[in-house]
């Protein structure tokens, strides 16, 4: 078996059977996400001779998402589909529809609309064909994003994808792209190419093709060791996790942190448990100098002072020594009230009872 530096598989039918064969007990149904594209045509053929040879309870799908922005999209969908019949595997593809226009981008954008997809898929897990090379160069973009150690952790070999999705595996992360190659023209195996991803306009296209080559030439194997270095944060980020659900204890109070408990903590424990919160419901974290604003005008508020801040769609908001998380109010300063006994008011409500010569209309 050829094996890495650190004795783990290299060639991909080992490195992808190391790190399935213990998970099947949690399902055996697996869903190759095909792009048609080199790796996760490797990914395929791996999975197909697992389960001929080594996993026969193994069962295996396809899903091609279908993002519409090549000329070549159709095409591509079409060898995803031929690939797998070929093979006996069943495929489907599901199209999307991707707004060139996006502010964020239509890289993010197609990969919103493409995980969407992933995260309704009838599959025990779904096996995405991120290599070495890609958790080097998401390290490499998440460092540049001033990310933290979640972000440099860059990417897990598992996680589960929403509360009701597939869990996600990533078994080649342990494999160069430069072995998948080697194993791919061994077979003399075909795939798609995307002409997009020769082009260094694009970030992450930049990094591949100039940046890590440089480095390169003055440190042997970079993306190995770049990765090297994300599973070390990786350890760091799972220890912030822990620290912070000890934290949790005396502050974390539902959809809302205590603030006398979370201002005890110092400062560094505040940030970690404050993005430990906003994790646990889903938000993306706010930058370092948003969130210190949000700690600072927290611990500072009174009765009369309520500060409130939208992060990632949500609502924080200072209120009876608590900071919730709330849903977006409507852009209205108006309530409107047409006599009912109470109104909702954040977590509870607000109640009215009849007066005379009292009440805020009498002031």
């Amino acid at each position: 078996m050829a094996a890495t530096r650190n004795n783990r598989p290299s060639d991909p039918v080992d490195a992808v059977a190391a790190a399935l064969a213990p998970r099947l007990a949690a399902g055996a149904h697996v869903c190759v996400a095909l792009s048609g594209g080199r790796d996760s045509v490797a990914l395929l053929h791996a999975l197909i001779e697992l389960r001929a040879t080594r996993l026969p309870a193994l069962h295996l799908s396809a899903l091609h998402v279908h993002h519409g922005l090549s000329p070549q999209a159709d095409a591509w969908a079409a060898f995803c589909l031929q690939l797998c019949r070929e093979h006996a595997v069943p495929c489907r593809c599901e199209r999307v529809t991707v707004a060139r226009d996006d502010p964020s981008g239509v890289e993010a954008a197609a990969r919103r609309a493409r995980y969407d997809v992933f995260a309704a898929c009838d599959a025990d897990w779904l096996a995405l064909a991120h290599h070495r090379d890609d958790q080097a160069e998401t390290l490499l973009l998440n460092l540049l994003r001033g990310a933290g150690a979640h972000g440099l952790a860059a990417m897990p070999e598992a996680r589960r994808l929403g509360k009701a999705g597939p869990r996600l595996l990533r078994p080649l992360l342990q494999v160069s792209r430069a072995e998948i190659d080697a194993w791919l023209a061994a077979r003399q195996l075909a795939w798609v190419e995307d002409e997009s991803n020769g082009e260094t306009a694009l970030r992450r296209n930049f990094l591949r093709h100039e940046v890590l080559p440089l480095i390169g030439r003055q440190i042997a194997e970079p993306a190995r060791m770049l990765a090297r270095s994300a599973a070390h944060l990786a350890d760091m980020a799972q220890l912030a996790d822990e620290l912070a659900a000890l934290d949790a204890r005396d502050a974390l109070a539902g959809n809302s942190l205590l603030i006398a408990p979370l201002m005890a903590l110092p400062m560094a424990r505040r940030r970690n448990l404050l993005r430990h919160f906003l994790r646990l419901h889903g938000v993306r974290m706010p930058d370092a100098r948003h969130l210190d604003e949000i700690l600072r005008q927290a611990g500072e508020a009174s009765a009369a002072a309520m500060p409130g801040f939208v992060v990632d769609g949500v609502r924080l908001q200072v209120t009876r020594g608590r900071l919730w998380l709330l849903p977006q109010a409507p852009a209205t300063d108006v309530c409107p009230w047409h006599g009912e006994a109470a109104l909702p008011w954040f977590d509870g409500c607000v109640r009215f009872s009849a007066a005379t010569g009292e009440g805020l209309g009498n002031q």
